[in-house]
């Protein structure tokens, strides 16, 4: 039994570990001069949608803050990766790491792990990635969000 336990939370911590490492995987720099901005509303809801970028792929992407406010943007890009779109548009920033970026800030947020407990973490259509922001690949059916969690 306690070894089972024990399997269990050795699995829990290296999930939290990857994900942390995930959630601050992203580079690149922005580019202002191929940036747009537009604010819309959604037919089916009263959420104002920021559109961003230029670009023939587009997917959706949601910032949560620890308040569980939400902000919803509509990307146009290039990019290859949702990292690379994300930087390009100037809404995730952080430092290279051994694993990628660590994404330290989100739609002008900073948080501060060592500080604060509280960290980016990245999701795909409602589930936490299974890879960085910067290896991910654009699925133009996909939502990516960024959500602001305390460990």
């Amino acid at each position: 039994m306690k070894k089972a336990v024990n399997k269990k939370l050795l699995l829990s911590v290296l999930s939290l570990v990857l994900i942390v490492a995930m959630a601050f995987s992203a580079c690149g720099q922005k580019d202002s001069d191929n940036n747009t901005t537009t604010t819309t509303t959604t037919a089916t809801s009263s959420e104002a949608v920021t559109e961003l970028g230029q670009g023939e792929k587009t997917f959706a992407f949601e910032v949560v803050e620890k308040d569980g406010s939400k902000k919803s943007y509509k990307i146009s890009t290039d990019a290859k990766t949702v990292g690379q779109a994300l930087v390009d548009n100037g809404l995730i920033s952080g430092t290279d790491g051994e694993y990628g970026l660590m994404v330290d800030t989100v739609n002008g947020q900073k948080y501060t792990y060592s500080k604060d407990k509280t960290y980016w973490a990245f999701y795909v259509d409602g589930n936490y990635a299974m890879s960085g922001v910067d290896s991910t690949e654009i699925d133009e059916n996909a939502v990516y969000s960024f959500k602001a969690e305390k460990a």
